[in-house]
């Protein structure tokens, strides 16, 4: 198998959700005692939310580029970050790499339209619903992108940080979340991405009356796919 090096503690709480797929995944298909070769970098996530925040964006991208090229150097065959928004880096990332990187946002575009969805409604942090980065990669896969309005959005965002990231999962937030997806579905969404890695804590498949993708899963399968070759 080939390794993959894994960015993570974005937060910790879903960087350990990927550890436990990733393997799942592998054990699934090979069997025995199959687990998967990783190498791990993990960040304290209070100083990635600081430079958010503080659009400190391109402090940001040199740091994940240099911790991307440090676990390629380790001996990783393909790079893993393990977080949607960060994923505006992206570009900073590749550019010092010789190895692949797996893309959070094509692996679950290329999902959606195998299942013959197009019109998906998109929740995450503030950055991926509010900025073009995440959503002209959806829509480089010929996606219609529908965001929540901006209270909504707000709320959504709000959860992500100070629960979900804390490990903190409250019936009242779930059901802000559900009352969020069925607006959605109420405007057409044909389907929901929870398009921030800790979602899937709260919410899931049960809580709307479309298909949900979980871009933790999903992205977790594409790195086993790619370990196993």
């Amino acid at each position: 198998m080939r390794t993959i090096g894994l960015i993570g503690g974005m937060s910790w709480e879903s960087t350990a959700l990927y550890y436990k797929l990733i393997n799942e995944r592998i054990r699934d298909r090979l069997g025995k005692l199959h687990s998967a070769p990783l190498l791990l970098y993990s960040y304290d996530f209070q100083e990635i939310k600081e430079m958010q925040y503080a659009g400190r964006w391109r402090e940001a991208a040199s740091s994940l580029a240099e911790v991307a090229r440090r676990l390629e150097s380790a001996g990783a065959r393909a790079i893993v970050l393990c977080t949607n928004t960060m994923h505006k880096l992206a570009p900073d990332i590749t550019s010092g790499l010789t190895i692949p990187f797996i893309h959070i946002g094509d692996a679950t575009a290329q999902r959606i339209r195998a299942k013959g969805y197009r019109r998906v409604g998109l929740l995450g942090t503030r950055f991926t619903m509010e900025e073009e980065f995440y959503i002209d990669r959806l829509r480089a896969h010929d996606l219609e992108v529908m965001v929540p309005p901006a209270d909504a959005r707000a709320d959504v965002n709000r959860i992500i940080y100070d629960e979900l990231c804390l490990g903190n999962v409250t019936a009242p937030s779930r059901r802000r979340y559900q009352d969020v997806m069925a607006a959605l579905v109420a405007a057409g969404a044909e389907c929901i991405i929870l398009g921030c890695t800790e979602i899937t804590m709260l919410v899931g498949q049960a809580d709307t009356t479309v298909e949900t993708f979980d871009t933790t899963a999903i992205h977790a399968e594409a790195a086993a796919d790619f370990a196993i070759g």
